[in-house]
């Protein structure tokens, strides 16, 4: 009870710290807070070109919160996109409105690396602005959204703008016109195969694109429902992140559906992917861990994705495993490129991390058809142990670290801690995973 207790305090400490606040407080007459069901009818406003389930209603206020971590802004008519200057001009629009179109409103370090837009009205009987003259026209609407923020992290690339991305735009069936505020190249280049499954048209550099992009829609912001996961019960057309997988074995060209016990065909046994770690939370026996797999008849990959790593190919060779391993972090989102029924691996280092382990990978797995497990790291699997003498508050009383919130933990348990893990343990670990693959 005392346990659960202190676990449940840590969660919410966390929360608190990470989650909760908003860093750009708006006043109620700048934003109107409406939780929405986006799988709403179509059907009350027309326009020609293709339209979905996302459409623009009158009766909302032009930017509302879709849930706790994004906002939404949509408007139809005369719309002039200024990216160069920040700034989207709107005719109708009731007043002036600013976002920042990234799905982590909720966490100011991220925002303030987003770029903020500011919606101004132009054309009513009150309004000032002069908007510019259109220099591109568009028949098909816009999205704009950010890859500020933590984007570059491969859990928060897919938590905070893929996944809203496929959930809010799938459903115009490639005719969108995607502008991408904060673009890096290299981070476009990686996901460029996506996006031209998800857009017939390339993506536009908004921020420091010269042109008047002028549309008859346009929508700013992606919705996020859960981490790396959707609601289908609110998503248009009732799409889940299994179909978001989907469209990735297609953007990738991905030839595995499903894992299997005896792996790939021409293997008489199934691979395992180590994604290994260069700084923190690295596994110190590797090599040993390798030769214990193969020992224990797998078929064993160690790889360590950074952001210089071709996506494409590192697609394919977690693909091509039916059991993926690693400890706690970025790298274990690689699991989107897993056939159906393969199993993850989590590595949970020692410091009362599986509350954290749960709502990073374990909850997305089930919805990713993909079975989960854990391998909790022990006191005497950690590093922590010739870092701290026996005893010590950080090694006895890891949940009341936890209080102390999201720094603490981090900096604790995440980036000081490495790990050994016992053979013997590990093994069984490969041999529940096993067992958990469906037989050919």
């Amino acid at each position: 009870m005392v346990v659960t207790m202190l676990v449940s305090l840590c969660v919410l400490t966390y929360i608190k710290a990470r989650y909760c606040s908003n860093p750009f407080p708006k006043p109620a007459e700048e934003l109107e807070v409406v939780e929405v069901d986006e799988d709403y009818d179509s059907t009350r406003y027309k326009l020609e070109g293709p339209i979905g389930e996302e459409d623009f209603d009158p009766s909302r206020p032009t930017c509302y919160n879709t849930s706790k971590r994004s906002e939404r802004c949509a408007a139809v008519g005369d719309i002039r996109v200024d990216g160069n200057h920040s700034k989207i001009y709107i005719s109708p629009l009731s007043r002036e409105w600013k976002t920042k179109p990234y799905a982590r409103r909720h966490d100011a370090v991220a925002m303030d690396d987003v770029r903020e837009y500011t919606l101004v009205p132009f054309g009513g009987a009150n309004d000032t602005a002069v908007p510019p003259l259109c220099t591109v026209n568009h028949s098909v609407p816009g999205f704009l959204f950010s890859n500020g923020g933590f984007a570059g992290n491969l859990y928060h690339d897919y938590t905070d703008v893929l996944v809203p991305l496929f959930t809010s735009t799938n459903h115009f069936g490639g005719e969108v016109q995607f502008m991408l505020s904060g673009m890096k190249d290299w981070w476009n280049d990686k996901f460029t195969p996506l996006f031209r499954l998800l857009s017939k048209y390339d993506v536009i550099d908004v921020d420091n694109d010269r042109e008047v992009h002028c549309f008859p829609r346009i929508v700013i912001g992606a919705t996020f429902h859960r981490a790396m996961g959707i609601d289908p019960s609110r998503s248009p057309g009732g799409v889940t992140v299994a179909d978001f997988k989907r469209l990735l074995r297609r953007a990738f060209r991905l030839e595995r559906a499903v894992a299997s016990r005896s792996g790939a065909p021409r293997r008489d046994r199934p691979r395992l992917l180590i994604i290994s770690r260069k700084s923190s939370r690295r596994f110190l026996n590797e090599r040993a861990m390798a030769r214990a797999a193969a020992l224990a008849r797998f078929d064993v990959r160690i790889a360590e994705p950074d952001n210089h790593t071709d996506t494409p190919n590192f697609a394919r060779l977690v693909n091509s495993a039916d059991v993926m391993m690693g400890v706690h972090g970025a790298g274990l989102a690689n699991m989107v490129f897993l056939p159906s029924r393969a199993v993850l691996i989590q590595v949970v280092p020692f410091g009362g991390l599986e509350w954290l382990a749960g709502v990073t990978f374990k909850d997305p797995a089930r919805d990713m058809d993909v079975s989960y497990m854990e391998y909790n790291v022990s006191l005497e699997e950690s590093s922590l142990r010739d870092l701290y003498p026996e005893g010590h508050f950080y090694l006895n009383h890891p949940y009341d670290v936890h209080k102390k919130g999201w720094d603490a933990i981090k900096t604790v348990y995440l980036d000081k801690q490495n790990v050994r893990l016992n053979l013997t343990k590990f093994t069984k670990t490969l041999e529940q995973a096993r067992d958990l693959l469906p037989v050919p």
